[in-house]
């Protein structure tokens, strides 16, 4: 190219080439903001920090064992939690919020921002085996199987959590709280609240 018909100016970099444009193709931009080890770390402290409350409702699992902690981001050096309620309209969701800044501000990070999540949906799947393990040993019966593969008319399978026992039934579709059901065992006759798969 002669320099009669180069343009005056540098030549841009760019992710796809511009047509009569002396541009220099681009490594592939990532799409997001540039994260230091800073940032990282304070990331890192936050999702620990934030990961320690419980859930006012069964106080044996932490919001991070129910899978509702479902983000922790850092801009500016300013930390954003992102929460998902079990369901829509949870009465809970006000309190985990507050102490997740309660958390956050224990741990030397104020000024943090608690953001709620309602899309995608939170399902039991979301939960870890070490929360199911928690609500058994508590004495509620974690989901059984996965919201995915349920049957939407079939009848669930739910072992009791005092016994062990297959033989259960359900009582009521609505327990203590709207995400359980009452069920008995047939086996030690004991009742017991079940953590519906949702």
């Amino acid at each position: 190219m002669d320099a009669e018909r180069r343009p005056g100016r540098a030549p841009q970099r760019a992710s796809r080439l511009h047509p009569r444009r002396p541009a220099i193709p681009a490594a592939r931009p990532s799409g997001s903001d540039l994260v230091t080890p800073a940032d990282a770390d304070l990331a890192r402290r936050a999702h620990a920090a934030a990961a320690t409350v419980c859930d006012p409702e069964i106080p044996v699992l932490t919001i991070a064992d129910l899978g509702v902690l479902r983000d922790v981001t850092v801009a500016d050096g300013r930390v954003e939690v992102a929460i998902t309620p079990t369901y829509s309209g949870c009465p809970a969701m006000d309190v985990i919020g507050i102490e997740v800044q309660t958390a956050l501000a224990q741990a030397g990070i104020p000024d943090a921002r608690v953001r709620l999540v309602l899309s995608p949906a939170w399902t039991t799947d979301w939960m870890t085996d070490a929360g199911k393990a928690k609500l058994t040993a508590y004495g509620i019966a974690p989901p059984a199987g996965k919201a995915s593969r349920r049957a939407l008319f079939g009848e669930e399978q739910v072992a009791c959590p005092h016994c062990g026992s297959a033989a259960t039934e359900k009582v009521s579709e609505f327990g203590s709280t709207a995400c359980k059901a009452l069920w008995r065992c047939r086996a030690c006759r004991e009742p017991f609240d079940y953590f519906k798969c949702i």
